[in-house]
C-alpha cells in the first residue's frame, strides 16, 4: 500500500490542532496541576504535553489507516470526530472551569466514545484499532487522576 502523504499529514494535523487549540485555551494548566493535591502516581506536569503529542499522532496515523483502508466506515470516522470533540472540552471543564466532578464524568463518556471508536476503527483496519489503544488506557489513568484530585480538593 503506497502511503498518501498529504493525506495522512491532514489526519496527523488534526488532532494536533485540536490538542493545541485546547492547550492554548488552557495555557495555566499545569500551574493549577502542581497547585492541587493530587492522588498517588501522579506523573510531573511535563509529561502531559509529551503524551498527549504522542497520543494525538497515533490517532490521526489510526484515522489515515481507517480513511484509505479501501473500506473507510463513514461510521468510525464520526465517532472519531465526536470523541475529539469532547477530547477538546475536557481540559477547559477540569482546568479552566475546576469542574472536577463533571469533568470526571465526562471523561467517562470521552472513555466510551474512545471505545466505541476502537471497535469502529477494528473492523476497518485492526492497525488503526490498536493504535488507539494507548490512548484509552490513557484517560483511564486520568480518569483515576481526575476523580483522585476531586475527592482530595473538596
Amino acid at each position: 500500500m503506497k502511503i498518501q502523504w498529504k493525506k495522512l499529514i491532514i489526519c496527523i494535523a488534526i488532532p494536533l490542532l485540536v490538542g493545541g487549540l485546547s492547550a492554548l485555551l488552557t495555557q495555566s494548566s499545569m500551574e493549577t496541576f502542581e497547585m492541587v493535591n493530587k492522588p498517588p502516581l501522579s506523573p510531573p506536569g511535563w509529561l502531559f504535553p509529551v503524551v498527549w503529542t504522542i497520543l494525538y499522532v497515533l490517532m490521526g496515523i489510526a484515522s489515515y489507516l481507517v480513511l484509505t483502508s479501501g473500506k473507510p466506515d463513514d461510521i468510525a470516522l464520526k465517532a472519531y470526530g465526536i470523541q475529539l470533540a469532547v477530547n477538546f472540552m475536557w481540559p477547559i471543564l477540569f482546568f479552566n472551569l475546576n469542574l472536577y466532578l463533571f469533568s470526571f464524568i465526562w471523561l467517562v463518556a470521552l472513555w466510551l466514545l474512545v471505545y466505541q471508536t476502537i471497535r469502529l476503527f477494528w473492523s476497518a483496519s485492526k492497525t488503526a484499532g490498536a493504535l488507539m489503544i494507548p490512548y484509552l488506557l490513557w484517560i483511564t489513568f486520568a480518569g483515576y487522576l481526575n476523580l483522585g484530585i476531586y475527592f482530595l480538593n473538596n
